[in-house]
C-alpha cells in the first residue's frame, strides 16, 4: 500500500469514527427502572434487549438499576426514593405510581410507558411539547375504553350490566375512562357500574356478581393481584374484558389492548436519545400505533357464552 492509499485509508476511518462510537457508546451511563407490578410481567430481558439493539449492554455501558413496586404504592414510593438517590442518567417509569413517585423527587429525565392520559394526569404540558423532564408512551387514547365496552357486548347472551374494575390509589386516571364508558354504555343500553377493589376482600366480593360482565381498567393493582381477580371473575361466571393479553393467556375472556413489547422497544428509542444528549421536554409523548385483540375459546365455553364469528375472525390471538 503507498502512501497515498494509507493516508486516504485513515481518512476514511476517521470519517467514520464519530457514527461508530455513536452506535457503540463506550462510557458507562445509568438507568433506573420503577415498575409498580412484579417483574416478570413487562419482563427486563425485552427492554435489555431493546436497548442492547440501540447500542446500549448491560455491564459494557449501562448499569440498569430494576425495582418493582408489586402493586403496593408504599413499595413503589420507597423505590423511586432508592432510585433517584442512585443518581441515574435517566429514569424509565411503568405505570402511573412509577411516574407520580418519581416526580415528587427529581428533576432528572423520565421516560415513561403504560401511562393513560398524561396531560390529565400533569406529568406534561401537552403531548407534542411536554415542556419538562418527563416524556413517553401512552397505553389509551379516548376511543379505546368505548371499544372495550362495544367488544364486550358482541358476546351471546348479550351482557346489559358491566362491573367496570379498578383501584383509585393506583388508577387515579380511572374517572376518565369511567365517562368514556358510560357515555358508550348509553348508545349501547348498558348500564355501567363502577367496582373498585383495593384488597384481597374487595377482589373476592366480585364473585357475587352474576348478573353482567366485567371490565378490568388499566391498573397494576389488577395486574399485581391477577390470580385473586381471575378466580373471583371465574367463580362469578361472568364475561369479562381486560387491559392485557396477559389476562387471557392466565384464563381471562378477552383482551384489547396495546402491544407491550411495542411500548418497550419504541420507550427504549427514547432512553437512547437522553443517554446520548436529548431532552425530554424536546421528545414528543406517542400515543399507541398498534392494538390486539386477545380471546381464550377455553373459558367462553367454560362460562357458556358465544362469540360471533364477525368478532373471531378480527381477533390477533385465539386461545382454543
Amino acid at each position: 500500500m503507498n502512501r497515498r492509499e494509507c493516508l486516504a485509508l485513515l481518512g476514511a476511518i476517521t470519517a467514520l469514527a464519530p457514527s461508530a462510537l455513536a452506535q457503540q457508546p463506550t462510557t458507562m451511563r445509568r438507568l433506573g427502572v420503577l415498575t409498580v407490578t412484579e417483574d416478570d410481567v413487562i419482563g427486563q430481558a425485552p427492554l435489555a434487549e431493546a436497548l442492547a439493539a440501540h447500542g446500549w449492554k448491560e455491564t459494557a455501558n449501562l448499569q440498569i438499576d430494576w425495582r418493582s413496586g408489586d402493586g403496593d404504592r408504599l413499595r413503589t414510593a420507597k423505590f423511586a426514593e432508592e432510585l433517584v438517590a442512585l443518581k441515574p442518567d435517566v429514569l424509565f417509569a411503568i405505570g402511573t405510581p412509577s411516574v407520580e413517585e418519581l416526580q415528587k423527587r427529581t428533576a432528572a429525565p423520565i421516560v415513561f410507558a403504560v401511562i393513560t392520559d398524561p396531560v390529565s394526569q400533569g406529568f406534561v404540558k401537552n403531548l407534542a411539547h411536554p415542556g419538562g423532564n418527563i416524556t413517553g408512551f401512552t397505553d389509551y387514547d379516548g376511543p379505546l375504553a368505548g371499544k372495550w365496552l362495544d367488544l364486550l357486548t358482541q358476546i351471546q347472551p348479550r351482557v346489559s350490566r358491566v362491573f367496570v374494575v379498578y383501584n383509585p390509589a393506583t388508577a387515579p386516571f380511572a374517572g376518565l375512562m369511567l365517562h368514556a364508558i358510560e357515555q358508550a354504555g348509553r348508545a349501547l343500553h348498558v348500564t355501567v357500574e363502577p367496582a373498585p377493589v383495593h384488597d384481597a376482600v374487595s377482589l373476592a366480593a366480585l364473585a357475587s356478581h352474576r348478573d353482567g360482565g366485567f371490565l378490568v381498567l388499566p391498573d397494576f393493582f389488577t395486574m399485581a393481584n391477577r390470580a385473586p381477580l381471575l378466580a373471583a371473575i371465574a367463580q362469578a361466571r361472568a364475561p369479562a374484558m381486560f387491559w392485557s393479553r396477559i389476562f387471557v393467556d392466565e384464563g381471562g375472556l378477552m383482551a384489547y389492548s396495546t402491544d407491550s413489547a411495542e411500548q418497550l422497544r419504541r420507550a427504549a428509542s427514547y432512553i437512547d436519545r437522553i443517554l446520548r444528549g436529548a431532552q425530554a421536554a424536546d421528545l414528543p409523548v406517542q400515543n399507541p400505533t398498534k392494538f390486539e385483540l386477545a380471546i381464550n375459546l377455553k373459558t367462553a365455553k367454560a362460562i357458556s357464552v358465544t362469540l360471533p364469528p364477525s368478532l373471531l375472525a378480527t381477533a390477533n390471538d385465539v386461545i382454543e
